[in-house]
């Protein structure tokens, strides 16, 4: 039998993904279920997070959860249900992330608006990551956590919560790596290019500094996502940040941010 045929072991392994409402988040949740694997899917939005479920390859597996991660008591909330619902959770994946707005650059985002964006990707990953890895190291379990962070947690984008936040993000990946390794949980990181989902609105003509010729979609990170998360296929990365982006990151595109309201 092909070993990519069964990457995952549906009987002992369950996920939960956040951001499953849209974009990378609900492909990639879409994706594990397809596999057999029983998956929560969090999302701050009710409406979009119960569309993904319900569209999924296997209704029965996805269990929607709707809750803000900005707030502890709502991570909380959501690890107390995951373990209801599917039992310990071996597959984290991070894609939760504020909606960017391109007017917030330096001198115009505010206070809550940073805050927010530090504390939906930086602290609830931290958190829940934590959280999940102490059940997995008391169980014995071997795990397998992802991130999604961006291309520019290495170059700015006119938005500083925004790259700050991934920056952070990747950090924290090699962080946990580090120190969950020992117990057989890996953590890596996914590093999307221009994708034309979720909180970004990509322009058509971005696809010319692009050197496969077309804007991304969510549907391919989903394939990468599965393999790094299996820990059949992917048993020996750890700390890792594999980036799809279709051969932008080798290009620079983007322009000083306009001030004229200054």
């Amino acid at each position: 039998m092909s070993l990519l045929n069964a990457p995952f072991d549906p009987v002992r392994e369950a996920a939960l993904v956040t951001g499953a409402g849209n974009g990378i988040g609900r492909a990639i949740a879409q994706a594990l279920v397809g596999e057999g694997v029983r998956t929560v899917f969090a999302d701050v939005n009710k409406d979009t997070v119960t569309a993904a479920a319900k569209t999924s390859p296997r209704p029965d597996l996805a269990v929607p959860w709707v809750g803000d991660l900005a707030d502890t008591a709502a991570c909380d909330a959501l690890l107390a249900q995951a373990q209801s619902a599917v039992g310990q959770v071996t597959h984290f994946v991070h894609s939760a992330s504020p909606s960017r707005r391109e007017a917030d650059h330096a001198f115009a985002v505010n206070r809550a608006t940073w805050k927010q964006m530090h504390a939906v990707n930086l602290e609830a990953g931290f958190h829940l990551a934590r959280e999940l890895a102490r059940k997995l190291i008391a169980a014995r379990e071997p795990g397998s956590f992802l991130f999604l962070t961006s291309l520019h947690a290495g170059t700015p984008r006119n938005l500083p919560h925004y790259s700050t936040a991934k920056a952070a993000l990747a950090m924290l990946v090699k962080e946990l790596a580090k120190t969950f390794g020992r117990f057989g949980i890996r953590v890596n990181a996914l590093v999307p290019g221009a994708i034309a989902a979720g909180g970004f609105v990509a322009d058509p003509a971005l696809a010319r500094h692009i050197p496969l010729g077309r804007l991304g979609r969510s549907e391919d990170l989903a394939p990468m996502a599965l393999a790094v998360l299996s820990n059949r296929v992917s048993a020996y990365v750890t700390g890792a940040a594999i980036v799809v982006d279709g051969g932008l990151s080798l290009t620079n595109w983007f322009d000083p941010p306009e001030l004229d309201d200054l």
